[in-house]
């Protein structure tokens, strides 16, 4: 672990690879597991606000499922999106190959919002976990996701890599910058161990 800012980062995004496969796991992320994608309470807002605009992209079940639990509910004290069933996410859709993908990032692609999706989904496989004094960044290991580490392992694409756009998105381009210096000297370190 090292500290960048008021964040405590695990190694684990430097040293392991990561580039999401989505023709070998067909976006299980988004409808397995057994909770919705976590969201601050900034996120809850936007999701309330933008739903009459992406309504149009979502599965009937989504829709049911949104207008029966709302735009985001509380699990254990947590904000996150609703689920359909207690599996899929209620904001998944399918495209013509039945690969999950997200219906509020299609509304984004086609220019009716600008707000792209949950950051905790841009994020993904990084997990950030807000403490009062610090914010903890880190490597989430699902097996479903062992195709997108062959594939990251081939392609030699660190994970802080593969969501540089994210990792800007919430912690800003100076925080990444700092973030690429620590892993360059955490690599040369590990080079020399060796």
């Amino acid at each position: 672990m090292f500290q960048i800012g008021k964040t405590i980062v695990s190694e684990e995004i430097i040293e392991n690879d990561f580039m999401c496969n989505l023709s070998a796991c067909k976006g299980a992320c988004c409808i397995n597991g057994d909770a919705g994608a976590p969201l601050t309470v900034e996120e809850a807002d936007i999701l309330n606000d933008i739903y009459p605009k992406i309504k149009s992209y979502l599965r009937p079940e989504g829709i049911t499922a949104i207008e029966s639990q709302g735009t985001s509910v509380l699990n254990f004290g947590e904000l996150e999106t609703p689920l359909i069933n207690n599996a899929d996410c209620a904001y998944v859709i399918f495209d013509e190959k039945n690969t999950a993908l997200c219906g509020i990032e299609e509304a984004y692609n086609q220019g009716d919002i600008t707000w792209k999706k949950p950051v905790s989904c841009h994020l993904y496989p990084i997990r950030v976990k807000e403490y009062s004094e610090f914010s903890a960044v880190n490597y989430n290991r699902w097996e479903i996701c062992d195709d997108a580490c062959s594939l990251g392992k081939e392609l030699q694409v660190p994970v802080y890599k593969f969501v540089k756009e994210a990792l800007i998105r919430k912690f800003g381009k100076t925080w990444y910058n700092d973030l690429c210096s620590a892993a360059e000297k955490h690599v040369k370190k590990e080079e020399i161990k060796s």
